[in-house]
């Protein structure tokens, strides 16, 4: 896989050191159990496979590049260019601005921008109408589009579903901004509802299996499903495909209990003309994020701390992975950690801000989880990890763990 130009201070010296010697000794990515860095004092397990993924790194690259080839002209993102507050900041910094929060509300009216200025179109992609309404006058969008290809791989399967006559099914969270960009693609194609859980997807089947009136399925429904559906006709034959930062073990769950009921309608006989299997659309860097987390949660420990922006799909799927099993934080950078004895973390249910006091476990070395998602920086993971060492004395160094961790693998 190609390597990205990315700004330096995005790289950092303990995690980049970790990475390189896993996939040394890991090549083809098949051994999940996570790296253990003892510092005497304290023990720290990190995940095989966290931070930047292949799309937030692409879209870094362009991103800057943007600013280093054209200097002196306005440019806009069209939202958050991924979900981590350092990065965007670092941007807005640099003179970038949002035209849209991350619902797709206007911050800056679009007939302000003119064909003089440069507009980014972010890692989630955007709306087919927000990218006609700028080439309709005449603004190039396309020179710097980050879309994450995977999201663009979803896009494709789902043209060839629309082609095959499917009712597209999108496992993902309706106003994200992932999930508004895919199902504005599907609906060109196809008729298309969105389902963000496996409750909400039992009550589709209600409607598939013709169990409650159709005109309650545009209340149940509503701002979830393309013009024109039909839920008499639209759900003969359909495929699944995933807003690429969910669970891909809920996405799997979903699609396969849809097979079931298409098959308790159709029989098993003429399933494959009633249901599309739709396995390929799930991200590899999500999965493998997700299988690195079950790695580092089989091998047990006193806490976790999950680093990312409080806004990240990816990262709040792996908080309620670690939730299930530990004490778990969910902080967006080292400054959360406010001393030895307490933290500020995001609650991701009812999404707010807390406050925890003895949060370190009291016993002789604990054991500290440590991972994070894909939009968030290593530079901030090793940060993190610096911060909570210097509450236990008598640790030993980066560089000495480092090399035992080498010498002794």
């Amino acid at each position: 896989m190609r390597s990205f130009d990315i700004p330096t201070f995005y790289r950092s010296p303990i995690i980049s050191r970790v990475k390189a010697f896993r996939k040394a000794q890991d090549p083809k990515k098949k051994d999940f159990s996570p790296t253990e860095l003892d510092f005497g004092p304290v023990k720290f397990m990190l995940a095989r496979h966290f931070g930047f993924c292949y799309g937030v790194e692409n879209a870094i690259e362009i991103s800057y590049k943007a600013l280093n080839e054209n200097p002196g002209k306005q440019i806009y993102l069209l939202s958050q260019m991924i979900h981590n507050p350092s990065v965007n900041a670092d941007l807005t910094d640099r003179g970038i601005k949002f035209l849209q929060d991350t619902y797709g509300n206007e911050l800056i009216p679009f007939d302000q921008v003119t064909t003089d200025d440069v507009v980014i179109i972010p890692a989630f992609g955007t709306t087919v109408e927000v990218e006609a309404y700028f080439r309709d006058r005449g603004i190039e969008v396309q020179q710097y589009n980050t879309t994450c290809p995977f999201v663009e791989k979803v896009w494709n399967r789902s043209a060839k579903l629309g082609q095959q006559d499917c009712t597209i099914i999108i496992h993902g969270k309706p106003k994200h901004e992932e999930t508004r960009a895919t199902f504005s693609h599907a609906r060109e194609n196809a008729a298309a509802v969105v389902v963000k859980d496996m409750d909400e997807t039992k009550v589709l089947e209600k409607y598939i299996r013709k169990e409650l009136p159709k005109d309650q399925f545009y209340k149940d429904f509503e701002g979830q499903y393309s013009e024109g559906f039909d839920p008499d006709v639209h759900f003969n034959k359909i495929g699944v495909v995933n807003q690429t930062t969910m669970l891909a073990s809920d996405t799997q769950a979903i699609a396969d209990h849809l097979k079931q009921v298409i098959i308790a309608i159709h029989g098993e006989e003429n399933m494959k003309q009633h249901f599309a299997d739709t396995r390929d659309t799930l991200c590899y860097a999500t999965n493998d994020n997700q299988q690195a987390t079950y790695g580092l949660l089989e091998k047990g420990a006193d806490l976790a701390i999950v680093v990312g922006g409080y806004n990240s799909s990816n990262t709040s799927h792996l908080v309620e992975l670690c939730e299930e099993k530990m004490p778990t934080f969910f902080i967006q950078t080292e400054e959360d950690i406010l001393n030895r004895d307490e933290i500020s973390h995001f609650d991701i249910h009812t999404k707010e801000v807390l406050k925890s006091s003895n949060y370190l476990p009291s016993n002789d070395s604990p054991t500290i989880i440590v991972t994070s998602g894909a939009s968030c920086p290593d530079a901030i993971v090793d940060r993190v990890i610096a911060k909570l060492l210097s509450y236990f004395d008598g640790a030993s160094s980066t560089d000495e763990v480092i090399a035992a961790l080498t010498t002794v693998n």
